[in-house]
């Protein structure tokens, strides 16, 4: 093979690898939803951990919890965890179901800090519940943190049109988790591709 000829080769690769980068970035973009979310479907578990940081969350906890899926909710997050714990009990959800955690700063730091109060209640199997755009990551990470626990996801599905998420609010929050799932993956080794 002549020097020519090997040029033309790493040319033809660099061009079919940034050809799927692109085409693979599209598909993201036009179908974030699909690429995002990870729900899976009606199950039960012995709690429910409420993500901070959207809305509809806590609503979609009460739902969960009021259809029997889980007896326990775990409310963590810095900020909003009194928020969404009055909006679980304003949803009919007893105090004594409810457990706050209010330190945690990052998605991380909501798995970290709430796998040991599972672990104080003896739960093996649990739902987590936050927006459909941030499921993705929030099952990594808890899988990440404690792989000995069976993880579910149920997220919230607040306004969201798929023709449209960048006309709803969401377009920054949707665009901006594809870079939060790269840094996670980098700088903790949390990888997103998980079914």
């Amino acid at each position: 093979m002549t020097l020519h000829d090997s040029l033309t080769l790493v040319f033809r690769i660099v061009i079919a690898a940034i050809f799927i980068v692109l085409t693979l970035a599209g598909a993201a973009f036009l179908f974030p939803q699909q690429v995002l979310t990870i729900d899976s479907g009606t199950v039960k578990a012995g709690a429910l951990v409420v993500l901070g940081g959207g809305e509809g969350r806590a609503e979609r906890a009460a739902q969960l919890y009021h259809n029997g899926d889980a007896p326990l909710i775990i409310v963590t997050g810095y900020g909003d965890c009194l928020t969404n714990v009055q909006t679980l009990e304003r949803e009919g959800v007893p105090a004594s179901a409810i457990t706050p955690e209010p330190a945690a700063l990052s998605t991380l730091q909501n798995a970290q800090y709430s796998v040991p109060l599972l672990r104080a209640l003896r739960v093996q199997r649990v739902i987590i519940v936050t927006s459909w755009y941030h499921s993705r990551r929030a099952l990594a990470c808890f899988e990440h943190v404690a792989p000995d626990l069976r993880f579910f996801s149920r997220p919230a599905y607040v306004d969201f049109e798929p023709k449209s998420h960048n006309r709803t609010g969401y377009g920054w929050h949707v665009n901006y988790e594809y870079i939060k799932l790269l840094g996670y993956w980098f700088s903790y080794g949390i990888c997103p591709l998980q079914p």
